[in-house]
Protein backbone atom coordinates (compact mmCIF):
# COMPACT_ATOMS: atom_id res chain seq x y z
CA UNK A 1 0.00 0.00 0.00
CA UNK A 2 1.41 3.37 -1.02
CA UNK A 3 0.37 6.25 1.24
CA UNK A 4 1.38 9.79 2.05
CA UNK A 5 3.22 12.56 0.23
CA UNK A 6 6.96 12.40 -0.23
CA UNK A 7 8.19 15.56 -1.98
CA UNK A 8 10.87 14.93 -4.60
CA UNK A 9 12.50 16.46 -7.66
CA UNK A 10 12.49 15.59 -11.33
CA UNK A 11 16.03 16.17 -12.60
CA UNK A 12 17.05 17.93 -15.82
CA UNK A 13 16.97 14.59 -17.69
CA UNK A 14 13.39 13.91 -16.62
CA UNK A 15 14.20 11.29 -13.99
CA UNK A 16 12.40 10.93 -10.69
CA UNK A 17 14.17 9.25 -7.80
CA UNK A 18 11.53 7.17 -6.05
CA UNK A 19 11.33 8.34 -2.40
CA UNK A 20 12.87 5.82 0.01
CA UNK A 21 9.62 4.82 1.74
CA UNK A 22 7.98 4.04 -1.59
CA UNK A 23 11.09 2.36 -3.00
CA UNK A 24 11.20 -0.09 -0.09
CA UNK A 25 7.64 -1.12 -0.91
CA UNK A 26 8.47 -1.44 -4.61
CA UNK A 27 11.51 -3.60 -3.83
CA UNK A 28 9.51 -5.82 -1.44
CA UNK A 29 6.48 -6.41 -3.66
CA UNK A 30 6.94 -5.40 -7.26
CA UNK A 31 10.33 -5.19 -8.90
CA UNK A 32 11.74 -2.53 -11.23
CA UNK A 33 9.18 -2.39 -14.09
CA UNK A 34 6.52 0.33 -14.19
CA UNK A 35 3.87 1.55 -16.58
CA UNK A 36 3.87 5.35 -16.39
CA UNK A 37 0.79 7.08 -17.76
CA UNK A 38 -1.90 9.66 -17.08
CA UNK A 39 -5.67 9.87 -17.38
CA UNK A 40 -5.69 13.65 -17.85
CA UNK A 41 -2.17 14.89 -18.65
CA UNK A 42 -2.12 16.85 -15.38
CA UNK A 43 -0.22 14.30 -13.31
CA UNK A 44 1.81 11.18 -13.91
CA UNK A 45 0.60 7.85 -12.57
CA UNK A 46 3.36 5.33 -11.83
CA UNK A 47 1.97 1.81 -11.74
CA UNK A 48 4.17 -1.09 -10.74
CA UNK A 49 3.74 -3.47 -13.68
CA UNK A 50 1.94 -6.03 -11.52
CA UNK A 51 -0.74 -3.44 -10.66
CA UNK A 52 -1.06 -2.22 -14.26
CA UNK A 53 -1.51 -5.81 -15.45
CA UNK A 54 -4.50 -6.12 -13.09
CA UNK A 55 -6.06 -3.15 -14.87
CA UNK A 56 -5.28 -4.70 -18.26
CA UNK A 57 -6.90 -7.98 -17.17
CA UNK A 58 -10.07 -6.14 -16.14
CA UNK A 59 -10.07 -4.21 -19.43
CA UNK A 60 -9.68 -7.42 -21.42
CA UNK A 61 -12.81 -8.81 -19.73
CA UNK A 62 -14.83 -5.62 -20.14
CA UNK A 63 -17.09 -5.32 -23.17
CA UNK A 64 -16.18 -2.83 -25.87
CA UNK A 65 -17.49 0.64 -25.09
CA UNK A 66 -16.75 4.28 -25.74
CA UNK A 67 -15.42 4.63 -22.18
CA UNK A 68 -13.03 1.70 -22.63
CA UNK A 69 -11.75 3.15 -25.90
CA UNK A 70 -11.23 6.59 -24.32
CA UNK A 71 -9.40 5.07 -21.37
CA UNK A 72 -7.09 3.09 -23.65
CA UNK A 73 -6.55 6.07 -25.95
CA UNK A 74 -5.49 8.42 -23.18
CA UNK A 75 -3.45 5.95 -21.11
CA UNK A 76 -1.61 4.67 -24.17
CA UNK A 77 -1.03 8.20 -25.50
CA UNK A 78 0.76 9.21 -22.31
CA UNK A 79 1.98 5.75 -21.32
CA UNK A 80 5.29 3.95 -21.53
CA UNK A 81 6.87 0.95 -19.85
CA UNK A 82 9.84 2.15 -17.82
CA UNK A 83 12.43 0.27 -15.78
CA UNK A 84 13.79 1.69 -12.56
CA UNK A 85 17.56 2.13 -12.75
CA UNK A 86 20.11 1.01 -10.14
CA UNK A 87 19.80 4.37 -8.33
CA UNK A 88 16.01 3.99 -7.96
CA UNK A 89 15.13 6.50 -10.68
CA UNK A 90 12.35 6.35 -13.26
CA UNK A 91 12.38 8.32 -16.50
CA UNK A 92 9.07 10.15 -16.83
CA UNK A 93 8.05 10.05 -20.53
CA UNK A 94 8.80 13.41 -22.17
CA UNK A 95 5.29 13.90 -23.56
CA UNK A 96 3.79 13.45 -20.10
CA UNK A 97 6.51 15.49 -18.40
CA UNK A 98 5.73 18.43 -20.66
CA UNK A 99 1.92 18.11 -20.42
CA UNK A 100 1.98 17.92 -16.61
CA UNK A 101 4.90 20.37 -16.24
CA UNK A 102 6.86 17.89 -14.17
CA UNK A 103 10.15 19.66 -13.72
CA UNK A 104 11.90 20.38 -10.47
CA UNK A 105 9.74 20.10 -7.31
CA UNK A 106 6.97 17.50 -7.37
CA UNK A 107 4.62 15.84 -4.91
CA UNK A 108 4.85 12.04 -5.01
CA UNK A 109 1.54 10.83 -3.62
CA UNK A 110 0.73 7.31 -2.48
CA UNK A 111 -2.53 6.28 -4.11
CA UNK A 112 -2.78 2.79 -2.56
CA UNK A 113 -1.70 0.71 -5.60
CA UNK A 114 0.20 3.34 -7.59
CA UNK A 115 2.08 6.61 -7.19
CA UNK A 116 0.83 9.94 -8.52
CA UNK A 117 3.36 12.64 -9.39
CA UNK A 118 2.19 16.24 -9.69
CA UNK A 119 3.82 19.64 -9.91
CA UNK A 120 3.98 20.60 -6.24
CA UNK A 121 2.75 24.20 -6.60
CA UNK A 122 -0.11 23.26 -8.93
CA UNK A 123 -1.18 20.40 -6.68
CA UNK A 124 -1.23 22.60 -3.60
CA UNK A 125 -3.25 25.25 -5.47
CA UNK A 126 -5.71 22.58 -6.60
CA UNK A 127 -6.17 21.37 -3.02
CA UNK A 128 -6.91 24.93 -1.93
CA UNK A 129 -9.33 25.56 -4.82
CA UNK A 130 -11.15 22.24 -4.37
CA UNK A 131 -11.11 21.41 -0.65
CA UNK A 132 -12.58 18.25 0.82
CA UNK A 133 -16.17 19.19 1.74
CA UNK A 134 -18.77 17.89 4.15
CA UNK A 135 -20.64 16.47 1.13
CA UNK A 136 -17.50 14.59 0.12
CA UNK A 137 -17.17 13.20 3.64
CA UNK A 138 -20.85 12.16 3.61
CA UNK A 139 -20.32 10.31 0.33
CA UNK A 140 -17.29 8.56 1.77
CA UNK A 141 -19.21 7.78 4.95
CA UNK A 142 -21.88 6.03 2.87
CA UNK A 143 -19.07 3.81 1.56
CA UNK A 144 -17.97 3.01 5.11
CA UNK A 145 -15.00 5.38 5.21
Amino acid sequence: MFRGNHPARVDEKGRLKIPADFKRRVDELYGPQFFITSKDGKRAELYPMKEWERIEDALAKAPSSAAKKKFLDVTNYYGQVVEMDAQGRLLIPQLLREAATLASDVAVLGMQTYLAVADDKKHKASLEENPLTDADMDALGAAGI
